[in-house]
C-alpha cells in the first residue's frame, strides 16, 4: 500500500512538471514574438490620405483587408519581411522617430501585401502603410504634415496578432476540386504566420502535407480527396501547432470559408 501511494505521488509530481513545462514553453514562444528588439526601418504610405489601404494584396486576403479587424491595419512589406509569402499574417508595431511631429504611439500593422520595388528594393527593411495607419503615428493634428514627409525613418518589432472574438478560419480558394485543394488561413492569433500545413481525411489517420503556393495560400495535389477534413498548422516563428478537427465539412465548396473553434490565444 505504501508503495502504491508513493507511485501516485510520483505520477502527480510528473504531471505537475509536464504542465508547468508546457506553460513555460508556451510563454517562451510568445516572448520570441512579442519581446523582440526594436529595429530600424523606413516607411511610406499609399492610397488615400485617410484610407484603409488597397483591396487584395499579394497575401491573397482579398476583401478581408477592407473590413475589421484588418481594416486600416494593413501593410505591404519589403521582401526581407514578406519571405516569399511566409511572412503573411505576421503583425508588427511601427513607430516614427521624429519627436517634433511624431507621437510616442506605435501603430500595429498586419502583413497583407508585398512591396517589391522602388522604396522596397535593395534588401531594405521597409513598410508601406495605409494612409490611416501612417498618419496615426503623428502627434494629434499633424497627420497631414507627417504624410507630406513621404519616406520617414521608423523602428519596428514583431508583436502577437490579436483578433478578439475570432477563431482561425480556412477559406477554400476558387478552383479547388477533389484533386486539387487550396486553402487560405485567416485570423490566426499570436504568431500570425504559417510554417507548415497538413490535412487529414476523416477516413484516414494520415496527415498529408500541403505545399506553400503563394502568399498565405497552401495547396495539395492528390485524390480523389473526400471530406470532412481536419487541418493542422504549425507557425513559422515559434513552431507552435494547432489541429482543427473536421473543420472542413464533407460537402465543402470552393470560395466558402469554414471557421474552427480554436485559436492560439
Amino acid at each position: 500500500m505504501q508503495q502504491h501511494c508513493r507511485t501516485g505521488e510520483f505520477i502527480v509530481l510528473n504531471l505537475f512538471f509536464v504542465v508547468f513545462a508546457s506553460l513555460f514553453l508556451s510563454a517562451l514562444s510568445l516572448n520570441q514574438v512579442s519581446n523582440s528588439h526594436w529595429r530600424p526601418a523606413t516607411a511610406t504610405w499609399y492610397g488615400d490620405p485617410d484610407g484603409d489601404g488597397s483591396d487584395g494584396g499579394a497575401c491573397g486576403y482579398g476583401s478581408l483587408v477592407d473590413v475589421k479587424p484588418l481594416k486600416a491595419r494593413v501593410g505591404a512589406v519589403s521582401p526581407i519581411l514578406f519571405k516569399d509569402g511566409e511572412g503573411c499574417g505576421a503583425c508588427y508595431k511601427v513607430k516614427c522617430l521624429d519627436e517634433e511631429i511624431c507621437s510616442r504611439r506605435a501603430v500595429t500593422i498586419i502583413v497583407t501585401d508585398e512591396c517589391p520595388g522602388g522604396y522596397c528594393s535593395g534588401g531594405r527593411t521597409h513598410f508601406d502603410l495605409s494612409g490611416a495607419a501612417f498618419g496615426r503615428m503623428a502627434v494629434a493634428g499633424n497627420n497631414g504634415q507627417l504624410r507630406n514627409r513621404g519616406e520617414i525613418s521608423v523602428i519596428y518589432r514583431r508583436t502577437p496578432c490579436k483578433y478578439p472574438g475570432k477563431n482561425i478560419a480556412f477559406h477554400v480558394n476558387e478552383g479547388s476540386t477533389a484533386f486539387w485543394l487550396s486553402l487560405l488561413v485567416e485570423f490566426e492569433d499570436a504568431d500570425g504566420d504559417v510554417g507548415t500545413m497538413h490535412i487529414r481525411e476523416a477516413s484516414s489517420s494520415e496527415w498529408m502535407e500541403m505545399k506553400h503556393l503563394w502568399g498565405a495560400t497552401w495547396c495539395l495535389n492528390g485524390g480523389p480527396l473526400q471530406g470532412p477534413f481536419s487541418v493542422k498548422l504549425t507557425t513559422l516563428s515559434t513552431g507552435r501547432s494547432l489541429s482543427a478537427r473536421d473543420v472542413i465539412p464533407r460537402n465543402w465548396s470552393p470560395k466558402a470559408t469554414y471557421t474552427s473553434r480554436l485559436n492560439f490565444f
